[in-house]
């Protein structure tokens, strides 16, 4: 197995999650793509709520939710940093570092930035007569900016630009006559992203209901290997809705639903054993055939939906009690967990905290905990102008 091929397998055995028990295995037909740390969540408040965000109420972590929702923000601006420990039921050196933020020019358009960088630790290198080759880190990043604009009085439009790296290999290449070297790979994306916002029942009404739908991660495929192997980017439509009810004076509580859709390739298996992944396919050809292209027809195409579940409390806009579901088919990973979170918000800053349960015993994402730590940024340059600075 080439050095690559390690890396990668390594790789997809730590993100994909896939079941380690599956009822039908002529049918488990997964969906593995590149830089696939692009479909974690990165923040602790939407993680707490099953991964739910398409149609949240804005934040400083909408970026990677859905960056439209920043023409709606309340603030002026603000940003965050949220950190995650991942994987550690099997390792304890990987993890998600997400630093993101946006700055209203003026009421109807808004602007946004985030990088996202991906630790897979420290790997030990050993050839095939078991000597010992050193050891590499590898590690994959994206930095992206965003431009969203009310279209409306509720209705707002984004889109977002992407540069991605992922060095998996550390330069590192195989030895001997004709070994290849494998170098980091490197693409570009864009996200094109919408959201409605309306209150029900008229002015002064305490309900709310909102819809947010993002196509993201759509750009060039990536190579390690001087192209000669070419992979897909995790092109992902995320489509969600969100009912927002103003219980009390000092409560509110909101309920939302997502659905999430790999827009690639599936994979086919050949007469031969062998699977076709459709690398041979357009990017822009993959995006409109990857709701028509499952073998097992739409049946399967509806398998490959992953939902959400989410809900959240606040109390008094400053306590926040938050827990959500997570959906996956058995045969197309089988990921099922429940998710719990809390948020406290401050007078500047808010403190978000959240952890997985899995459904599974021994599941990779047991134990999961994220950390995120926004900064309202309006709230600190009030606060600067009339005196002491609290939290």
């Amino acid at each position: 197995m080439s050095l690559s091929m390690k890396f990668r397998t390594v790789f997809l055995i730590f993100v994909s999650l896939f079941s380690l028990t599956v009822a039908a295995q002529e049918t488990y037909n997964p969906i593995s793509t590149a830089v696939p740390f692009l479909t974690i969540t990165p923040d602790s408040r939407h993680s707490a709520m099953g991964d739910v965000g398409a149609a949240t109420s804005p934040d400083a972590n909408s970026q990677y939710m859905n960056p439209s929702k920043f023409a709606f923000a309340q603030d002026k601006w603000g940003f965050s940093l949220s950190y995650t420990p991942w994987l550690r039921q099997l390792v304890s050196d990987v993890n998600l570092a997400y630093l993101s933020g946006f700055y209203q020019l003026d009421p109807l358009q808004a602007i946004g930035t985030s990088l996202r960088y991906f630790s897979m630790g420290q790997i030990a290198l050993t050839g095939t007569d078991q000597t010992n080759m050193g050891s590499v880190s590898p590690s994959e990043f994206a930095f992206d900016v965003s431009y969203s604009r009310k279209l409306s009085d509720n209705f707002s439009g984004g889109v977002a630009l992407r540069y991605i790296r992922s060095d998996l290999s550390g330069g590192f290449g195989g030895t001997g006559a004709g070994a290849e070297t494998y170098s980091a790979g490197n693409a570009f994306a864009t996200d094109v992203s919408f959201f409605y916002n309306k209150r029900l029942g008229g002015e002064g009404s305490a309900n709310s209901l909102a819809a947010g739908i993002n196509l993201s991660n759509i750009g060039s495929k990536i190579s390690y290997n001087q192209g000669s192997t070419k992979e897909f980017l995790p092109a992902n439509m995320k489509l969600g809705t969100t009912f927002t009810t103003q219980m009390s004076d000092s409560s509110s509580f909101s309920f939302s639903v997502d659905a999430n859709k790999l827009m690639v390739p599936t994979p086919k298996k050949n007469s031969d054993g062998t699977y076709d992944n459709g690398s041979n396919k357009s990017v822009i050809s993959s995006v409109f055939s990857s709701f028509n292209d499952a073998p097992g027809g739409m049946k399967e195409e509806l398998q490959e939906v992953t939902l959400s579940l989410g809900a959240e409390y606040w109390y008094k806009k400053q306590f926040a009690v938050r827990a959500g579901y997570f959906n996956e088919s058995q045969y197309k990973g089988n990921r099922k967990y429940a998710t719990v979170g809390v948020g406290v918000k401050l007078l500047i800053a808010a403190i978000d905290v959240s952890y997985v349960i899995p459904f599974q015993r021994n599941n990779p994402l047991a134990n999961t905990v994220r950390f995120s730590l926004l900064f309202n940024m309006d709230s600190f340059l009030k606060r600067k102008k009339t005196g002491p600075l609290k939290l």
